[in-house]
């Protein structure tokens, strides 16, 4: 299992647009490895994605099917994004004091 019994978000999802976990101790293993060479690639076309929705902005009259595959492209390339996010928030260690119990004394 991971630590505190938490399950991985992998950046793929199942049957019926499901979100896909894996349970495991070990960050080298074949599919963690699969899972962050996956992430990476997301993350690498979504920056391409971008710099390519920034040419197309700058167009003075940009084809309106352009902008809605453009959109259409941006929108899975988000949706990619934020579940990288929160897979790699997941998997952040956890502060040993919480949000509530305000900033640490100052020792000087």
């Amino acid at each position: 299992m991971t630590s505190g019994n938490e399950l991985r978000l992998l950046p793929w999802s199942g049957p019926d647009n499901k979100p896909c976990f894996l349970s495991t101790e070990d960050a080298a293993g074949y599919l963690s490895r699969l899972a962050d060479d996956i992430e990476e690639t997301q993350l690498d076309l979504g920056s391409a994605l971008l710099a390519h929705a920034l040419e197309v902005l700058a167009e003075a009259d940009p084809d309106p099917e352009e902008l809605h595959l453009l959109a259409t492209d941006l929108t899975g390339a988000l949706r990619d994004a934020v579940r990288v996010a929160t897979s790699r928030g997941h998997r952040l260690p956890h502060p040993a004091h919480s949000a509530h119990d305000g900033p640490p004394a100052d020792s000087s």
